[in-house]
């Protein structure tokens, strides 16, 4: 009876694996090896081994400066305590260009390397402003045919702009969700090709009329950049062109990596592995309107147009807004709780950096949170 029941057991998982290589949805088999094997319900923040890479090379490393008075402002047991229980693994504030609060948990460090998610989107969206200032992409109201003429039959997607892909209204049917393996997102995430996955789908809601966040909308900005970078013999992979154009000027401390797929691709919604301190970095960017130690590397009133709301009060290109609270601030937001939250007002950066989530909403709850333990602790006589 036991064999008869493990024989039937092993035809079903012979019919099952056979139905899912046959349907095309093989990539759940690495998906499931890559999460619920190792112990995770969903991608984790230290998977890079899991992933083909690709260098990011930074030159001449300069370490962010530490404020000489930043022993003050350290926090307490209790607040440490904290925010180790709600999953962080490391939480830093910069103030006038200065490190007054490090600290790390869980056994990670100032060196520790871990996956950015989608904070990686407001990094691609620095870049293609970057591309714009140099001529490669004409404006954001460029059509996205130009790059990706695979759509130029659809009669939506002719539509379509560079600049709507990154505000998330391009149109573009998606529907982002994690957690589910038949998910389009964990395909995109676990699949072997993400440029003939997303070049064989189509556009379903008329451009700028309908905001839907989007994973996919920032691949397709990504490979329309990749041809417009290859089409003028700038870079042949955008790693190299993040470090042409922002590793290597701003010194980072360390290099870094960046996730793509069999192909080669670089996964640019997500997936740019490094640590703390260079993402407090990107922060001090955006704080300084594209600046850094005198090179304007991005274009400030690019910038700006990054972090002005689009339809969405909420949204801008590529970037979380909070502008419209108190104080004002901006962010960088990635899955299980990456965050590079800029404040203005006060000129200062957070960074928490997590294993997992943090309770409440980040819009709601968590970004003003950190902002609050980060004014309180400077407050601090």
């Amino acid at each position: 009876m036991i064999k008869k029941g493990l024989i039937l057991l092993l035809a079903i998982l012979i019919i099952a694996t056979a139905g899912l290589y046959l349907s095309g949805h093989a990539y759940v088999f690495t998906a499931i090896q890559r999460t619920y094997l190792a112990g995770h319900p969903t991608a984790n923040i230290n998977d890079q081994q899991e992933f083909k890479t690709r260098v990011i090379k930074t030159a001449n490393p300069e370490a962010l400066a530490t404020a000489a008075n930043s022993n003050r402002y350290a926090l307490s047991e209790s607040q440490k305590q904290a925010l180790e229980n709600d999953g962080a693994i490391a939480f830093m504030v910069i103030k006038d260009g200065e490190v007054v609060i490090e600290n790390y948990f869980k056994g990670y460090d100032d060196r520790s390397q871990t996956n950015s998610f989608s904070m990686a989107k407001t990094v691609l969206t620095l870049m293609l402003g970057i591309a714009i200032e140099q001529g490669h992409i004409k404006s954001l109201d460029q059509p996205l045919t130009d790059f990706l003429p695979e759509f130029k039959n659809d009669p939506i997607g002719t539509k379509s702009t560079i600049g709507q892909l990154s505000w998330m209204n391009s149109g573009y049917e998606w529907t982002e969700h994690y957690y589910t393996p038949f998910s389009p997102t964990v395909e995109l995430y676990y699949g072997d090709d993400v440029i003939d996955f997303l070049l064989n789908r189509e556009f379903s809601a008329k451009p700028g009329s309908f905001w839907e966040y989007s994973s996919a909308s920032t691949q397709l900005l990504g490979i329309a950049l990749l041809r417009a970078l290859k089409a003028a013999g700038v870079a042949d992979n955008l790693s190299d062109y993040l470090s042409q154009t922002l590793w290597q000027p701003m010194q980072m401390n360390d290099d870094a990596l960046w996730h793509t797929d069999n192909n080669g691709m670089e996964l640019v919604y997500c997936c740019v592995n490094t640590n703390a301190r260079n993402f407090a970095k990107l922060g001090l960017l955006m704080l300084n309107k594209g600046q850094w130690q005198g090179q304007q590397l991005v274009p400030s009133d690019f910038i700006e147009r990054m972090i002005t709301p689009e339809g969405k009060q909420f949204y801008g290109l590529s970037t979380w807004l909070g502008m419209h609270k108190q104080p004002a601030h901006y962010l960088y937001s990635g899955h299980l709780g990456q965050y590079i939250i800029v404040v203005p007002e006060h000129n200062m950066v957070v960074v928490r950096l997590g294993e997992s989530s943090p309770t409440g909403d980040f819009l709601e709850d968590s970004a003003p949170g950190y902002i609050q333990l980060a004014l309180e602790q400077l407050q601090r006589q």
